[in-house]
């Protein structure tokens, strides 16, 4: 088959300075790479035609060359990706710096030993009435704490960690795959680069053991909902002197009987009675606190809402700043009556020239 131009295999112009050639083959690289295309040989083959017209594009003497010549180099072509590999000194050589960005593999030098502590998720439960002003909760969370036995470093008083003889320190291992070859962590040592021969009792050579921390935590008034708080340093211990994770505080408000919220205002319904609503009056009501009395104008129609300034939950982190709370007024009917309301009732029906089923006495 014939081989398509190095320049076209990457995407670039034939005056596309190195930084471009590097980029445009970085791309094609974790587009085409065997591990994300496992058995498609489409994939790679356009992986081994990005990486030969990158080794060939990112050497000055080579890229000037292959310009004059073609792919006969004058005289120093190839034949196939074996033939590349040959000339060059294998795929892994030209490419480590390459696959080490790709897959996170170091540079030699041992990996750093310190791994930050796992953060941590708490749930608090809170009444509407304990939004308005906050809440103070007394925690006792399980957490991995640094050994104080060993001071975290996993092995025995009076021994010391070793360089790990199958990384040599580096914390990582060479492992070939194929045609190429990946740097991966090293599983002695779990990329340490240091190995305990004699771990200690307390922890079982992690560094660290499980213990109860009791916090004290104030949740600010006005939270809403599943809302997430982060106490910072409050997770558990890093490993190696690593820094502490941080403790999250899910916050879950109950639902309340008669209000429903929204934002800082709350909302309910009422019933009153159809006389307030036709003469107007003044009504009991609740609150998130206790009652309060309500102004009902006459003639006020079901369905009606009314506002109570002041009434609703507290604005986040500011309890003296509330919301409101909104009344949606609803009309009690009587199911039964008694002799004198019916007949008030029927008399203003007859007033008021209108058709009622007058209740008839047991012989009509």
């Amino acid at each position: 088959m014939k081989k398509r131009d190095y320049y076209e295999v990457l995407g670039v112009s034939r005056n596309a300075d190195a930084e471009s050639i590097k980029k445009s083959y970085r791309k094609l690289a974790l587009q085409y790479h065997p591990d994300r295309n496992p058995g498609d040989k489409a994939s790679e083959e356009k992986f081994k035609e990005a990486a030969e017209a990158y080794a060939i594009l990112s050497d000055p003497d080579k890229r000037t060359r292959y310009d004059q010549f073609g792919h006969s180099m004058g005289g120093a072509g190839f034949s196939g990706f074996e033939g590349f590999q040959d000339a060059f000194g294998g795929f892994s050589d030209i490419f480590g710096d390459l696959f080490e960005d790709f897959f996170g593999g170091g540079s030699g030098r041992r990996r750093g030993r310190g791994q930050r502590g796992s953060d941590l998720e708490y749930s608090v439960e809170m009444t509407l009435a304990e939004v308005l002003t906050g809440k103070t909760f007394n925690l006792e969370i399980p957490r991995k704490e640094t050994c104080g036995e060993c001071q975290g470093t996993g092995a025995e008083k009076g021994t010391k960690k070793k360089i790990c003889p199958d990384c040599g320190g580096r914390g990582e291992v060479r492992v070939s795959q194929g045609f190429f070859t990946l740097r991966r962590t090293c599983p002695r040592c779990r990329g340490e680069g240091e190995s305990i021969e004699k771990p200690c009792q307390a922890c079982r050579g992690e560094g660290r053991v499980k213990k109860t921390r009791k916090l004290e935590v104030k949740i600010p008034a006005g939270i809403e909902h599943g809302s997430r708080l982060r106490v910072t340093g409050e997770g558990e211990a890093g490993q190696g002197g690593a820094s502490r994770g941080d403790l999250y505080i899910h916050v879950l408000v109950k639902k309340h009987k008669t209000f429903e919220r929204r934002g800082q205002d709350v909302y309910c319904e009422v019933l009153i009675p159809y006389t307030v609503a036709v003469l107007g009056g003044e009504v009991e009501v609740p609150t998130i606190t206790g009652t309060a009395r309500l102004e009902i104008p006459a003639g006020t129609p079901a369905g009606k809402v009314v506002k109570i300034k002041g009434e609703g939950v507290a604005v986040f982190g500011m309890p003296e700043r509330r919301g409101d709370e909104y009344v949606k007024v609803d009309i009690e009917i009587p199911a039964k009556l008694s002799k004198i309301e019916r007949e008030l009732l029927e008399k203003l029906a007859a007033e008021r020239k209108e058709k009622i089923h007058a209740k008839k006495g047991f012989f009509q």
